[in-house]
């Protein structure tokens, strides 16, 4: 299988297609016949240097609510409707996570985190590639890019 194959198919993430045989030689592992199991949504584990603290700021800043804090205070989580946020302690320095999030109305997220005191580092404003965003920043560094197309 030639690379520009190989990443021509594994670009194609709708179920497989005839194409796979045709420039890879291959037949995928999952067929259109097989169905596939249901997953649930990723739950990411952001770094933090104090876990309770950033389950306080998630709570006051951005509505979330405090789910369960570990015995030692190194892991705990918070949750907001259907997401989920896991906090891990670690040392500074650390590499922020970044997060996009799509919000089905921006103009009402925007305004909830700013009238809740969200550290909002970039305004709300159409960008050079077509999005509404604005960017959230905790007390980590950690960035949540809230768009809507």
């Amino acid at each position: 299988m030639s690379t520009n194959a190989g990443i021509a198919c594994a670009l194609n993430l709708t179920l497989w297609q005839p194409c796979c045989i045709v420039c890879c030689g291959e037949e995928p592992s999952v067929n259109a016949k097989e169905k596939l199991t249901s997953i649930g949504q990723p739950v990411p584990e952001l770094p933090v240097a104090d876990v309770e603290r950033a389950q306080q700021h998630y709570r006051d800043a951005l509505g979330f609510e405090i789910g369960w804090l570990y015995p030692g205070k190194g892991i705990g989580a918070v949750s907001r409707g259907h997401v989920a946020i896991f906090f891990r302690r670690r040392e500074p320095p650390f590499e922020p996570a970044i997060h996009w999030i799509f919000a089905e109305d921006i103009d009402a997220s925007y305004k909830e985190l700013r009238s809740s005191g969200a550290n909002i580092v970039e305004p709300l404003e159409k960008k050079p590639w077509g999005l509404r965003q604005f960017t959230v920043q905790d007390l980590d560094g950690n960035l949540f890019y809230f768009h809507h197309d």
